[in-house]
């Protein structure tokens, strides 16, 4: 299903509404767009979908007064490639971004340039992690590659400008500005603000170092899988135990100590690390904050399954200080769109770039296409016209977004666009035709964290995914009997039949989306 408006032209401010939708006619003015996108945040430490572990009153807030999508997921577990399908609506293979080295190209269509055409002003904040400069945007401030928590620099069209600060802090500032002294206030506006957070190595705001050290986090019941049937598990190396770093990632550096991955210090192209940017007072609370800690984990330092427990309750510490500053800067983004009577007519998405693995199966990062990394939180506050509220569990994915926005601005979704408008769902009344299957595909292997490629269909109750490249291995999940996907049924007696149906929908999928693999597939 997808939802078209056909056009003659395109159209812009106030004319755009009467092209519009009757929910949109309802509206005094043009509609606006706010994406706020963080990198890493996972469901399970956002408290509207889980109380567990986090406390996010801004981001429950914005849940609260629209929707919360309960089957969110993302068709390619990392960072760039999920950023490209957001802007295109495709599926990797289709926008050319299948990994993150890849080279977005900024040539293509893609829904900030489709607004342009509509007369929307587009702008972008933040991190960009494209590999290209930005296109389609009249304004635009990124961050180099993943940027830098302390005193972070940014690029703009007409060169690099340094900031002082904290990096969540400063994103919001800017985009604050934006909207504030740099737009034109009569013409619609698209606005993306992508934070850094949380992504590794999870470094507090110096004014939050303190939080949730008094906190003791329970293991996950399964912190200490043993992957039995599932080799490609068995291979990955992104254990808290064995792979997450002292220095780098739980910040335990003191003279003469070593660490294989890039310093905090020093990186190895001979830049400044994060800690060397850091002003005088920033390192001092530092200082203050970690030397302590450090100090202590040297005097007693834990060994085997004392020393893998130990790590995982500083990620989770460390991960929860960098969501604090996001749900700060979420509420500083609303206190805002409110203040200037915004809300009626602007739709505010927020959601990640992927899910993230919090100690289940033993893991840090993402990449896989079991549940914590395919899922992505999706939660919006929705415009006037549109009077939804609660919970959404129809199955949407990232794809879907870009539809979404053009359906809104009463643009024309183009065919080749993959992905459909979810605004139907953002209405009253019952679904009676909406997808019942997910694909999903991630292709970077071999590379850091050893993920094999795989690909896979999700239903409402199953999973089938296939390894491939340098394995050839299919993994069957029954997620309402086996939610942690800890038994791989494939092959198993009684499930032929189920395996067979999931294996043809998967072929249907991958015709579907034109994925080459196809041909490959067995």
């Amino acid at each position: 299903m997808k939802t078209h408006l056909i056009l003659s032209a395109p159209l812009t401010g106030l004319a755009l509404l009467s092209a519009c939708s009757p929910q949109k006619e309802e509206a005094k003015k043009p509609l606006n767009i706010v994406y706020i996108m963080t990198d890493d945040h996972t469901q399970q430490m956002m408290s509207c979908y889980d109380s567990r572990f986090a406390h996010t009153p801004n981001l429950d807030r914005l849940a609260k007064s629209g929707v919360r999508f309960t089957n969110s997921f993302v068709c390619n577990s990392i960072s760039g490639p999920s950023r490209a399908v957001l802007l295109t609506g495709k599926h990797s293979h289709k926008n050319g971004k299948i990994d993150n080295e890849a080279v977005f190209d900024g040539d293509q269509q893609t829904v900030q340039k489709l607004l342009q055409q509509a007369g929307y002003q587009t702008a972008l904040v933040g991190k960009w992690h494209l590999e290209s400069t930005p296109t389609g945007f009249d304004y635009w401030k990124i961050l180099p590659g993943q940027g830098d928590y302390y005193n972070p620099r940014f690029i703009t069209p007409q060169g690099t400008e340094d900031y002082d600060g904290y990096v969540t802090n400063i994103i919001s500032d800017i985009s604050l500005d934006w909207m504030e002294t740099k737009r034109e206030k009569e013409k619609p506006f698209c606005l993306f603000i992508h934070h850094k957070a949380i992504h590794r190595n999870w470094m507090g705001d110096t004014t939050h170092l303190a939080m949730f050290e008094d906190r003791e986090f329970e293991l996950p019941v399964n912190f200490y899988d043993d992957y039995e049937g599932r080799p490609a598990a068995a291979a990955q190396e992104m254990s808290i135990d064995k792979d997450m770093d002292l220095i780098y990632d739980l910040k335990m550096y003191r003279e003469g100590e070593k660490s294989r991955l890039q310093s905090l210090f020093t990186r190895k192209d001979g830049t400044q690390g994060t800690y060397g940017r850091m002003n005088a007072e920033q390192k001092a609370a530092w200082d203050r904050h970690y030397l302590p800690i450090i100090e202590e984990f040297y005097r007693n330092k834990p060994t085997g399954r004392e020393l893998a427990e130990w790590k995982y309750q500083r990620y989770m510490r460390d991960y929860l200080k960098t969501v604090h500053s996001l749900d700060e800067n979420v509420g500083r983004i609303l206190d805002y769109l409110e203040k200037e009577n915004l809300m009626d007519n602007t739709l505010i998405v927020y959601t990640s770039d992927q899910g993230f693995y919090m100690g289940e199966h033993g893991w840090f990062d993402k990449r896989f296409m079991y549940e914590e990394s395919m899922r992505t939180p999706l939660v919006m506050h929705l415009p006037a016209g549109y009077d939804k509220r609660g919970d959404i569990p129809q199955l949407v994915q990232n794809i879907d977004y870009t539809p979404t926005f053009l359906d809104l601005a009463g643009v024309d979704i183009p065919e080749d666009i993959q992905g459909v408008s979810l605004l139907p769902l953002l209405k009253e009344g019952e679904i009676t035709d909406w997808r019942t299957s997910l694909y999903y595909h991630y292709y970077e292997y071999p590379a850091e964290h050893a993920v094999k490629r795989h690909y896979g269909v999700r239903t409402g109750q199953y999973k089938l995914m296939h390894f491939y490249n340098d394995i050839n291995v299919w993994e069957l999940y029954d997620l309402q009997a086996d939610p942690m996907e800890m038994n791989n049924l494939f092959g198993q007696e009684g499930y032929k039949e189920i395996t067979d149906t999931l294996k043809t929908e998967l072929a249907r999928l991958q015709e579907v989306y034109d994925d080459p693999i196809r041909h490959r597939a067995q």
